[in-house]
């Protein structure tokens, strides 16, 4: 298991602006890279390969020495960068018609420099990066971190907004996984986090909502700031200092937004891996892309689901902290989950507000328990654990008053087998 650890670094002036060199380097290899695709595929309708371009490499030092400052492990990071960058675009243009093509990289743009297998030594104190700047300063810097590192494999030079960054990964082995029997099924929501066992109980999390002060205070600075902007015949463009200033405010107060809701992410995740008994942590497999309503009643979602990170990003928390302990998450497929009934499978219309499902079979139950009820089912159904789906059909039985008919498949939740 490969674990990504981020340190902040504190550079010199001459150790920046030779990382600012080197970032240049890579931007223009990147670039020049970029444009030898489009023009292939405008003139012959032909792609270029990530090999053919590495192949290119050792020439285009020869005939630019100054490329030669860069270490050749980073030079080829970058082209795999490209080459990354056309394989997720072609991924998501099947999915998404208005999906926008690898674009340049512009002068004030920093790279991320990428160190990989070699061109760095990293030790407890501090982490070494080689280069060929000449005259350029050493790049060494300290690290202060409990961490330590192991086995590592790469090292990312990252540059926002003035801070500097390493990104350290390295190579460690987890416990070995093994499957104890008992499971645990959640619901992730924008709101909680609901959850059921083996055992029929349920427990939900709230999610502290700090986007919902910081939307609403962001919004006011974006009116004032562009309210300053100065219009005059020729542009309209942002040349004020109070402009400047309320920008600066703005991305402070979205730099905090991001920062609590990132730290509420880690910390629940890790109570959730470690407070639990089961070894096997089910979630439903979102699709966040796909969620945005076009409806007027529930454009108020969109911003939430989309701009916070919550349902996005927390089901990764889980599952690299869940993997550190020798324990797993698996995902399912949450179709139909909120609207089945998890007693006789009907499908019922639930809009975001209807927060209880009644159904004609006489079961009443919150939307959200019943949903991680019907992940449950599907997880132990799919993967035929026919005592582990009658032991959790008997204890909700008992614990929850909830009765699952015997014949009731999730995975065609309106459909009885017998």
């Amino acid at each position: 298991m490969q674990l990504t650890r981020k340190v902040r670094v504190y550079p010199t002036k001459e150790q920046e602006d030779t990382l600012w060199v080197l970032s240049d380097r890579c931007r223009l290899i990147y670039n020049f890279a970029l444009a030898e695709r489009q023009e292939k595929w405008e003139t012959e309708q032909k792609s270029v390969s990530y090999i053919d371009q590495q192949n290119k490499l050792p020439e285009i030092k020869d005939q630019y020495p100054e490329y030669k400052q860069v270490n050749s492990k980073v030079l080829q990071m970058v082209l795999r960068t490209l080459d990354g960058n056309y394989k997720s675009f072609f991924r998501l243009i099947k999915q998404d018609p208005n999906a926008r093509p690898p674009g340049f990289r512009g002068r004030k743009y920093f790279f991320t420099m990428k160190y990989n297998q070699s061109g760095f030594k990293v030790t407890d104190e501090e982490v070494q990066l080689s280069h060929k700047v000449e005259g350029g300063a050493k790049l060494v810097f300290p690290i202060t971190t409990y961490a330590k590192f192991m086995d590592v494999k790469q090292v990312d030079v990252h540059y926002n907004e003035g801070k500097w960054y390493l990104s350290i990964v390295d190579e460690i082995k987890p416990p070995e996984y093994h499957d104890n029997g008992l499971y645990q099924a959640f619901d992730l929501g924008i709101t909680k986090q609901t959850a059921v066992n083996m055992e029929g109980k349920f427990f939900e999390l709230k999610n502290i909502r700090p986007d919902l002060y910081w939307n609403k205070t962001i919004d006011k600075i974006t009116g004032r700031r562009d309210h300053s902007i100065k219009h005059t015949k020729t542009n309209c463009r942002p040349n004020s200092k109070k402009w400047s200033m309320l920008n600066n405010i703005k991305r402070k107060f979205e730099r905090k937004r991001a920062n609590q809701i990132l730290d509420f992410q880690h910390k629940t995740s890790l109570m959730i891996v470690k407070n639990t008994k089961a070894n096997t942590i089910i979630v439903g497999d979102l699709d966040v892309k796909s969620m945005p309503q076009s409806k007027k009643a529930n454009r108020g979602m969109n911003r939430s689901t989309q701009g916070t990170g919550y349902l996005a990003r927390f089901t990764g928390f889980l599952t690299y902290k869940a993997e550190r302990i020798g324990k797993k998450v698996i995902e399912i497929s949450e179709r139909n989950t909120t609207k089945a009934c998890c007693q006789c499978g009907k499908l019922h219309d639930m809009p975001a507000w209807k927060r209880v499902m009644n159904c004609d079979c006489g079961n009443e139950i919150d939307r959200d328990c019943n949903s991680s009820v019907n992940i449950m089912l599907r997880f132990l159904s799919q993967n035929a654990m026919c005592t582990g789906y009658q032991q959790f059909v008997d204890n909700l039985r008992t614990g929850s008053g909830i009765i699952i008919s015997p014949g009731h498949s999730q995975e065609a939740p309106s459909a009885r087998v017998a």
